[in-house]
């Protein structure tokens, strides 16, 4: 699928249009061969290049080539799993040529539709530069957005595992650890990315982009900052249940072997009483009361066990 928008600087107003013209912006999401072959004619850009930001496994990265300029960046996007929503990272492809600045990618992003709906302040397609540090800026506040859901759903996750450790509750906390793992490893190609920015000619910078230029860094930073905090937080966290799941577990075996000795017991002084011996050389096997008193001993020999395996804290 593909958009077209362009910025009309005598108006400011930007417009979604039907053909590509000088200084709009096209917005590929999930493009088909075709299309792709397309584009690659017409304005000299690689195939492989424009099918890079399809690749889900592709890495951050800019390249400077004779006629563009690609910028290959990760983005958080909601994966729905298991009716719940979780997070994972896909490439975002700018192609910056002298004409027209492209967007590539495998989904329709929250990122890119803020552009679309007319929600970004200052953007115009014209401003090529400007659009992708705009880009940058809200990918990286993105990120922090869907980091501090994740750590309110690992609060919520918590106060559940400390009332009742169920399997399920301790895999959200497995799938929220795995979506702070792919921002982890996104964020650091970002900023890899950003530094080559900065260090080359690829992009022209101007005077007025370079506060927005510094923010983009900042969010970014404080982005992977955030992201560390809270792997650490909740693996310590899954830590901590898996010490407390163990203990449990120890504490049943305790409480089981301690409850088969006291049973035990009384079927060992029982058998006693079976055996095939001479009746006069066991206590009691004369007496009428015989059957009341081996119960009762039974049970007195049971309590002084029970009082013991307290005593040593096993029961």
């Amino acid at each position: 699928m593909i958009k077209i928008f362009k910025t009309y600087e005598e108006t400011g107003i930007t417009e979604q249009i039907d053909t590509i013209e000088r200084e709009s912006w096209v917005a590929m999401t999930a493009p088909s061969a075709t299309e792709i072959l397309k584009i690659s004619k017409e304005f000299n850009i690689e195939i492989d290049d424009l099918k890079a930001p399809l690749d889900e496994e592709e890495r951050s990265r800019l390249e400077k080539e004779d006629d563009y300029t690609m910028i290959l960046v990760d983005i958080p996007v909601i994966e729905r799993r298991n009716e719940k929503d979780w997070y994972e990272t896909i490439p975002l492809g700018i192609f910056i040529t002298e004409k027209v600045i492209f967007t590539i990618c495998l989904k329709e992003t929250r990122i890119l539709k803020q552009f679309m709906d007319g929600l970004v302040p200052d953007f115009c397609t014209y401003k090529k530069t400007r659009f992708v540090y705009q880009i940058l800026y809200n990918n990286a506040a993105l990120y922090l957005h869907y980091l501090r859901v994740i750590d309110k759903k690992s609060e919520e996750i918590e106060k559940i595992l400390l009332e009742d450790s169920k399997n399920q509750d301790l895999i959200q906390l497995y799938e929220l650890d795995k979506c702070l793992v792919y921002f982890t490893t996104s964020l650091k190609s970002n900023e890899l990315v950003m530094e080559k920015m900065l260090k080359t000619n690829s992009i022209r910078h101007y005077a007025e982009d370079e506060d927005l230029l510094e923010d983009v860094i900042i969010e970014n930073k404080q982005a992977m900052e955030m992201t560390y905090i809270y792997h650490n937080i909740l693996r310590s966290m899954m830590s901590l249940f898996s010490s407390i799941i163990d203990n449990n577990l120890n504490q049943i075996m305790k409480l089981l072997a301690a409850v088969t000795i006291v049973v035990e017991l009384p079927t060992l002084i029982s058998a006693f009483y079976g055996m095939n011996v001479s009746p006069i050389s066991m206590p009691f096997s004369t007496s009428p009361w015989a059957f009341g008193l081996i119960a009762v001993f039974s049970f007195v020999v049971c309590m002084v066990a029970v009082y013991i395996l307290k005593k040593k804290d096993l029961w």
